[in-house]
């Protein structure tokens, strides 16, 4: 932000919520970079490679003697994870299960980030932008890819896929085609359009709820993240000014600590409704 105009409240959070939808030149007549979340994009691709390079460390450095620390707990995770597969999902799961396991990792890593300091990035990237010759003013970077509701869904789509294929592989074309004109109802020619809207209907509500619940929770703590800086924000000359801001650090410290149990829930409820979607994919009706 400008140092000429301390931002209000409302244009701190405003700013905090907009997304880098450019890098600030002329867009291609052939690819219109302003529709893409490029800061969405750029932190969920990397941390997704960060997911696969530390599983994939992971299996390379495990030995059959004693464990350290690091294996020990990633043998914990795929335990747990190998756990709640084979209780849920009835069948080959060796796509499946390390499949629940990359979710895992990889939305706990992006969860995560919320918790590193709010303006730390962003005023990172400020400086860069501004060095380049642009505004810093305008430099806007969101570093939270689940509180964007693109990546949610994009997730929640990439699951809705999975199931399809699942459905086909598992039933057959046929199967599944005859499926979806014979359930819930009953196997009778007048009841097929009704089955089909059902399905239609859960296939869309599963998706979104899937995908929305996600964005919800991680949204939602990202705001409650940028009223609590509003509060270290409020420092002034006065006492009561000091006070604010030592309550801003106070309660933020408190929030981070319960939120890495919400970023841990979060990350856990997808992939369970991930293995959960899958394994009915693989039942009939």
């Amino acid at each position: 932000m400008s140092a000429e105009h301390a931002p209000n409240a409302s244009e701190y959070i405003v700013h905090h919520l907009t997304h880098l939808n450019s890098l600030g030149h002329k867009q291609s007549s052939l690819v219109d970079w302003s529709v893409f979340h490029l800061d969405t994009m750029f932190w969920s691709i990397s941390l997704g490679m960060l997911a696969i390079f530390v599983l994939s460390r992971a299996a390379l450095k495990a030995t059959s003697g004693v464990p350290t620390r690091f294996q020990a707990a990633v043998e914990i995770l795929v335990e747990m994870v190998e756990d709640q597969s084979k209780s849920i999902v009835h069948g080959d799961r060796s796509f499946i299960a390390p499949l629940a396991l990359t979710v895992f990792v990889w939305i706990f890593a992006m969860n995560a980030m919320d918790l590193l300091p709010l303006d730390a990035l962003p005023r990172l990237w400020a400086i860069i932008y501004g060095s380049a010759g642009h505004d810093p003013e305008h430099a806007y970077l969101r570093i939270v890819p689940t509180a964007d509701l693109n990546a949610t869904l994009g997730m929640a789509v990439g699951v809705l896929l999975l199931c399809i294929y699942y459905s086909i592989k598992i039933k057959g074309l046929g199967g599944w085609i005859h499926e979806l004109f014979t359930a819930p109802f009953g196997n009778h020619p007048v009841l097929y359009p009704f089955n089909f809207a059902m399905q239609m209907i859960e296939f869309v509500a599963k998706t979104l709820s899937h995908g929305m619940r996600l964005y919800g929770n991680m949204y939602a703590g990202e705001l409650i993240f940028m009223l609590i800086a509003l509060m270290g924000a409020a420092l002034a000359a006065s006492f009561s000014g000091v006070l604010l801001w030592v309550g801003g650090i106070f309660a933020g410290t408190i929030w981070a600590i319960f939120h890495i149990l919400i970023i841990t829930l979060q990350a856990f409820i997808f992939m369970m409704l991930t293995l959960v979607y899958i394994g009915q994919a693989h039942e009939t009706h």
